[in-house]
């Protein structure tokens, strides 16, 4: 444990952003994980329901890279990969 004060400090606002991060990283993957499921599923040939769960994955993933949990560039990258595979699940 550190000595001075500032630095005791640090190490508790650390673990708390530590953990909040750690709580956003597991709703995108919990996210991912439930497009996945609806492409394998008899709903992904509905596009609106492959939509609806895209976008609940955007919103999720935009707002942790707004928070900083995520670069930029990192959940674009997540965006479009998962994105390729709805569109071609969609018959786009």
């Amino acid at each position: 444990m550190a000595n001075i004060k500032s630095a005791q400090k640090r190490i508790k606002t650390n673990e708390k952003s530590r953990q909040k991060n750690a709580q956003v990283r597991s709703s995108v993957r919990t996210e991912v994980k439930k497009v996945q499921q609806t492409l394998e599923s008899k709903e992904a040939k509905d596009p609106a329901v492959l939509s609806s769960v895209f976008a609940g994955f955007v919103k999720k993933i935009d707002k942790a890279a707004a928070k900083g949990v995520f670069h930029w560039k990192t959940a674009a990258r997540k965006k479009s990969r998962l994105a390729r595979k709805v569109n071609a699940a969609a018959g786009r």
